[in-house]
């Protein structure tokens, strides 16, 4: 017999349900016998769950008073967002179990329970006494239910009753379920409430001029005419993510659609609705868009210009985009130099420079040895020459020769990683895809293009482009969506922006579970911290089994 399975009841008395838990949470590494990290989050008293389900479970609880009964509300994260005790050992228990507001209750956290294995099984279901895979959970019984919203079939939360082990009843599920039912029922009239504010603040700007109007909702989108015929399901998709971005109350951006059109585009919240806002999109004037082109396009060809940014974020894709105003192009790359000897690069330098036209890209100046940047400086006070362009790491990191030939650069462009250009990754993405995907039979769905924005994206471009190519593998026609994503990357909203210092420790978990094939007690052995620790960080870095 599996030894983590000793401490329950014997092996053949386990139902189905319960063995195919404590074997997830096995193979998760947990030990029955090991205190909790329940990883405590902040409560929002203001969500939709906590809105729906309060009145219902204070008329439960008045019922269940005398009962020694307790209550768990969990949303769908798993984490505790209420809870109510008639019994005091409960509660010195649960506090204790550090089973306290924000406490995470997923399987991996605390073993087998009605809460976290109701969230996996996605169904109804009692866990009595021993059947739980902790031991210090093994004196109690609950049911747990989960709360589905009847618009979007999502799982908002679960619902629990726990009592003493001993006091378990078979009247549980269906007391439960039916606190459940009118749950799900106050979510649906919430819901309601909130689409009739949207709806009354579409109609109100819908009517006020002809411009194209959006309202997007926590589970809706209106739009009028100008806006299906302006906008594409990307943009849509972009403006959402946008939209749900922490902000004033309006606000003003501009941004270029998929199809080219620059736009002016004014979000202002909306009162009553959950997760509301009104978008009002305009084209941005010919004349301005032409100004804007004019600027890009006036670079007086006798200085050299300069483009820098971290690795990945497309340096050398918008050095030959700078390029094609003044064909033909000569990339010269630091590892031809590491690679075939700096005096032939020296060579093929020099003859690409002779030339009187085209453009020449020096393409990463910061990785090239002195001896060739002072190369590099002695032409660029030539005349005539071709046009120059230097790519480089950020500014505040050149140091030497190297930081005296960016600046001798009169133009310089900073690019920025990716995950700061969100609104650009709907383009972005749809680019790529058509490269690998020329025929146009696949397309990627407002979800998946949603999923997409919401990710750190540390290797940038790169790294998108790799998604990109993994994705057009999936299948040969129709939309591609969420599913079709590496699990990784299947978050649908940027619940917080990482540091650079957590993105860094963020780098070094997942290459220690890689390394480890996924086996979280191996990869907390390698980075030194306990198993619970390393869970705790996977979720606050929003890191994903794999």
């Amino acid at each position: 017999m599996d030894p983590h399975l000793s401490a329950g009841p014997p092996r053949t008395s386990v139902r189905e349900d319960i063995a195919l838990s404590w074997r997830r949470v096995t193979m998760a590494g947990l030990d029955p016998s090991a205190e909790f990290d329940t990883a405590a989050h902040d409560v929002d008293p203001g969500s939709s769950l906590l809105t729906g389900a309060t009145p219902v479970l204070e008329e439960l609880e008045d019922h269940l008073r005398g009962s020694n009964y307790s209550t768990l509300l969990v949303d769908r994260d798993c984490r505790v967002v209420r809870r109510w005790f008639d019994d005091p050992r409960l509660e010195d228990g649960f506090d204790s179990l550090k089973v306290t507001l924000g406490a995470s209750l997923l399987e991996e956290n605390i073993g087998t329970n009605a809460l976290g294995t109701a969230m996996v099984t996605r169904q109804g279901i009692s866990i009595n006494g021993r059947e739980h895979f902790a031991q210090a959970l093994q004196r109690f019984s609950c049911y747990g239910h989960p709360i589905r919203h009847p618009l979007t079939k999502r799982i908002e939360g679960v619902l629990d009753i726990t009592t003493i082990a001993e006091q378990s009843s078979p009247l549980l599920p269906p007391l439960v379920s039916r606190a459940v039912h009118d749950i799900e029922q106050r979510l649906l009239d919430g819901s309601r409430t909130s689409e009739k504010s949207l709806l009354q603040a579409f109609q109100a700007a819908a009517g006020l001029r002809r411009r194209a109007i959006l309202a997007i909702g926590e589970d809706i989108v209106l739009s009028n005419h100008a806006a299906n015929d302006l906008l594409s399901p990307g943009d849509i998709a972009l403006l959402r993510a946008l939209a749900e971005e922490p902000q004033r109350q309006e606000q003003t951006l501009e941004l270029t659609l998929e199809g080219g059109d620059a736009v002016s585009i004014e979000i202002s919240r909306v009162g009553g609705a959950r997760r509301g806002a009104l978008l009002r999109v305009d084209r941005v004037s010919g004349d301005r868009a032409r100004a804007v082109m004019t600027q890009t396009q006036l670079k007086e060809i006798g200085a050299p210009r300069i483009i820098t940014g971290v690795p990945g974020t497309g340096r050398s894709t918008r050095a030959r985009e700078l390029a094609a105003e003044h064909p033909p192009l000569k990339m010269m790359r630091p590892a031809a130099a590491l690679l075939e000897g700096g005096a032939e690069w020296a060579c093929e330098f020099e003859d690409a420079m002779r030339r009187p036209k085209g453009t020449v890209c020096v393409d990463g100046i910061d990785l090239l040895p002195d001896e060739l940047l002072d190369l590099v400086v002695d032409w660029v006070e030539r005349d005539p020459r071709p046009d120059l362009i230097f790519t480089a790491g950020p500014v505040s990191g050149l140091t030497g020769r190297a930081a005296a030939l960016a600046g001798m650069a009169m133009s310089r462009e900073e690019l920025v990683p990716l995950s700061a250009r969100r609104k650009d990754i709907p383009g972005l993405a749809a680019a790529m895809l058509s490269e690998v995907a020329p025929n146009g039979a696949v397309h990627l769905a407002p979800s998946l293009i949603g999923a997409l924005t919401a990710q750190p994206w540390p290797g940038n471009l790169r790294e998108l482009k790799a998604v990109i190519h993994q994705l057009a593998q999936q299948r040969t026609v129709g939309a591609l969506t969420v599913p079709d994503l590496p699990e990784q990357y299947r978050v649908t909203s940027p619940d917080h922006r990482l540091t650079a210092l957590d993105q860094a420790e963020r780098d070094v978990i997942v290459t220690a579970l890689k390394a480890a094939d996924g086996n979280k007690v191996r990869a907390a052995d390698e980075l030194g911290m306990s198993r619970t620790t390393l869970y705790a960080r996977m979720r606050t870095l929003r890191i994903t089994t794999y």
